[in-house]
C-alpha cells in the first residue's frame, strides 16, 4: 500500500480510483465493511482503491481543549491495519486550522476531482466534511452528477443491537469493558509502550512486573486485566494492573504487566499489550500478604480466561 503524505503529488496510477474518506479511528468492523465493499467493487472494474484521511485527527486541531485526546489507533497502527485490507493507497492530508477553512466544494473539486479524478466514492451514513460540515451524502451526490462520479452510502454497521462507532469503543474502554470493545473492533484493544524502571515492588512480592509508559492516551479503566503481551514478535500470556497501587499509597497511575513464566530484563524494551478481559477492580489490601494471595488468584483466573481465548 502506497502511503501519500504532505504535499506529495498524487501518482497517475491512482487516477480514476474508487475512494472512501474518513478518520477511521480504530479501523473497526464498521470501517472494515466499507473497505471490503470498496475493494470488491473496484476490483470488478479494474480500478485502484484509496482511502483518504487527515493527520492529525481534525478534533485535535479544532478542539485543542479536549485533553487527554482518546485515539484508539495511532497513525502508524492505522497504516498497518489498512495495508492488510487490500488498499492500493492511503492518502494522509495534513490537517491544520487553515485547512479547516476549506469548503466542501473546494475539497471535492481540488482533491477528489482535479487530483484523483475519482470514479466512485463510498462513505459512511453519517460522515460530513468541509467547513461547517457542509459536505454530506446529498452534497456529494449532486457533485457526482455534475462531475461524473458515483456515490455510495453505507448504512450503519451493527453488532447485535449496537451501532458500531469509534465513540462507543472509547466509552467501552474507559469503562473497562475491553471484551465489548474487542467485539466492536474485531480484535483486542492494544496499548504499546516502553518499559521504564519502577519501584521494583513486584519483584519484592515475587511477581516481577514491567512498568510501561504508554504511547496512547486511551488507557482502559483502572483494574486488573487478563492480557497477551507481544515482545519481539512473540506472544506471552500475562496480567496487567492499571492503577495507583493503593495498598502502598501510590500517587501516580501506573501500568504494570506481569508476564507468566518469563524471566528477562525488559527495561528499555517496547511491549504491546492486548487486553482480553477485565478481572477485577483495583482494591486496597490491608497488607502485602493479602495482596500476594489475591495476585495468585488473579493469575489463576487470567490463565483460565486466556486458555479459552483463541
Amino acid at each position: 500500500m502506497d502511503v501519500i503524505r504532505e504535499n506529495r503529488e498524487i501518482p497517475e496510477n491512482l487516477k480514476g480510483a474508487f475512494v472512501t474518506i474518513g478518520n477511521f479511528d480504530g479501523v473497526h468492523l464498521g470501517h472494515r465493511s466499507i473497505f471490503r465493499r470498496l475493494v470488491e467493487a473496484a476490483r470488478l472494474e479494474g480500478r485502484p482503491v484509496a482511502a483518504i484521511s487527515f493527520d492529525p485527527h481534525p478534533k485535535m486541531i479544532l478542539h485543542p481543549e479536549l485533553r487527554p485526546f482518546y485515539l484508539i489507533t495511532t497513525t502508524e497502527e492505522k497504516i498497518r491495519l489498512l495495508a492488510e485490507l487490500g488498499l492500493d493507497a492511503f492518502i494522509l492530508i495534513p490537517f491544520s486550522a487553515e485547512y479547516a477553512r476549506m469548503t466542501a466544494t473546494e475539497f471535492v473539486h481540488g482533491i477528489l476531482w482535479e487530483q484523483l479524478r475519482i470514479r466512485r466514492i463510498i462513505i459512511g451514513h453519517d460522515y460530513t466534511f468541509g467547513r461547517g460540515k457542509e459536505g454530506n451524502e446529498t452534497f456529494l451526490s449532486e457533485a457526482g452528477r455534475r462531475l461524473g462520479f458515483e456515490v455510495d452510502v453505507m448504512n450503519a454497521f451493527c453488532v447485535g443491537d449496537t451501532v458500531i462507532s469509534s465513540t462507543k469503543i472509547r466509552e467501552a474502554l474507559l469503562a473497562g469493558d475491553v471484551r465489548f470493545a474487542a467485539t466492536l473492533l474485531g480484535r483486542p484493544y492494544n496499548l504499546g509502550g516502553r518499559v521504564t524502571s519502577g519501584n521494583r515492588r513486584g519483584v519484592q512480592l515475587g511477581f516481577p512486573t514491567a512498568n510501561i509508559i504508554p504511547v496512547k492516551e486511551l488507557v482502559p479503566r483502572r483494574g486488573v486485566y487478563a492480557v497477551r503481551v507481544l515482545f519481539r514478535g512473540h506472544r506471552h500470556d500475562g496480567i496487567v494492573n492499571i492503577g495507583f497501587n493503593p495498598t502502598f499509597s501510590g500517587q501516580e497511575q501506573t501500568i504494570e504487566a506481569h508476564i507468566f513464566d518469563f524471566r528477562r530484563d525488559l527495561y528499555g524494551e517496547d511491549l504491546e499489550i492486548l487486553f482480553i478481559e477485565r478481572i477485577r477492580d483495583e482494591v486496597r489490601f490491608e497488607n502485602s500478604g493479602k495482596l500476594i494471595e489475591q495476585i495468585h488468584r488473579d493469575i489463576e483466573r487470567a490463565g483460565d480466561v486466556l486458555k479459552a481465548e483463541p
